[in-house]
């Protein structure tokens, strides 16, 4: 029987997730659980490494990278310890080459299948889908990220909010980063706006999360398909139209229509970040957008189309009617909308 997964889900760095995970860690501890730390990240923080006293930890392992000595978590050690409940922070890691999985929440997945329950944390900034939401609210790209079914696949996520004050206040006494860095991070990702947005959203994630928990959930009855180019338009499509499925409780599906000349790289890329979303991607190759789209549309059962925003049209171009009005006419039955802004 696989374990339970519990996510301590936070709008940024300093809100408290690692400390709250492990206060109900000693909770489950003097209860008589068998707890351990698999891997915890503390970041200079004494507060957060005083309530990690008096359970047991996992030695980390060396790995060695391109001459560079590592410290990453120990999985074997972990399956072989197998306590009942053991402690992995920071989700959206990604792991130094060498080891059993890429990411740690590939590491997380064998953990709980071998019957282990575990407790993580992760910020709302590093699900795939937000990814250009959150570089918009905050001028910052995160640059790792986890696929959205993480949150969807835990058994509960715990939401840990502090007022955006509050964490700039936290801030200021050095209670997230040393001295040097809180007047960049003040003048960046921490201004009080920007936190505001991100709890907004951090707020909408988890209702959303729990909203496609609840067992009385009606059946799925959207079905969205969203075209999407080959390049970085597209993945901005993408992410808005994955954003909307979940809103709308609906079934995604991505449409690329490729020719002999398409870039394969940017088709992988595509191909990642659709997986990372659980989107399904569908391939077409031909010249008429329009016709497989539409042929594509009404063999789904689409009930929505989601497009990017049309490109400036030129030459002769401006003539010819948009890829939008020809989208209507071809499928009156369907809605049609632009997601993503440029």
């Amino acid at each position: 029987m696989p374990g339970r997964y519990r996510i301590f889900l936070g709008m940024a760095a300093g809100v408290g997730k690692t400390y709250r995970m492990l206060a109900e860690a000693q909770a489950e501890a003097e209860s008589g659980r068998d707890v351990v730390i698999g891997l915890l990240e503390t970041r200079g923080r004494a507060q957060t490494a005083q309530q990690a006293d008096g359970l047991e930890a996992i030695p980390r392992r060396r790995v060695s990278y391109r001459g560079v000595s590592l410290e990453e978590m120990d999985l074997p050690a972990i399956l072989a310890r197998k306590p009942e409940l053991c402690l992995i922070d920071e989700l959206a890691h990604t792991n130094a080459p060498g080891v059993e999985h890429p990411k740690r929440y590939d590491d997380i997945a064998d953990v709980i299948a071998a019957g282990i329950d575990v407790f993580s944390t992760v910020n709302v900034q590093h699900l795939e889908s937000l990814n250009d939401q959150v570089a918009e609210l905050t001028g910052v790209r995160v640059r790792e990220t986890v696929p959205d079914e993480q949150l969807s696949r835990a058994d509960e996520v715990v939401l840990i909010d502090l007022p955006p004050e509050d964490l700039v206040t936290r801030l200021r006494d050095g209670k997230i980063y040393d001295a040097a860095r809180v007047p960049a991070a003040l003048n960046g990702f921490f201004r009080v706006e920007h936190l505001r947005a991100l709890r907004e959203v951090a707020l909408r994630q988890v209702a959303d999360t729990v909203d496609a928990h609840r067992a009385d959930a009606p059946p799925i009855a959207e079905r969205l398909l969203a075209l999407a180019t080959l390049d970085e338009g597209g993945e901005r499509v993408v992410r808005r139209a994955a954003r909307s499925a979940q809103r709308l409780g609906g079934e995604l599906d991505v449409l690329i229509v490729v020719g002999p000349d398409s870039p394969r790289e940017r088709l992988e890329a595509l191909r990642r970040l659709v997986a990372m979303v659980g989107a399904h991607l569908l391939i077409e190759e031909g010249a008429d957008e329009v016709g497989i789209l539409t042929r594509v549309a009404r063999e789904r059962g689409t009930t929505y189309v989601l497009l990017g925003p049309p490109e400036p049209r030129k030459g002769l171009g401006r003539f010819s009617e948009p890829l939008l009005m020809r989208i209507l006419h071809a499928l009156p039955e369907v809605d049609v909308r632009v997601v993503a802004r440029r």
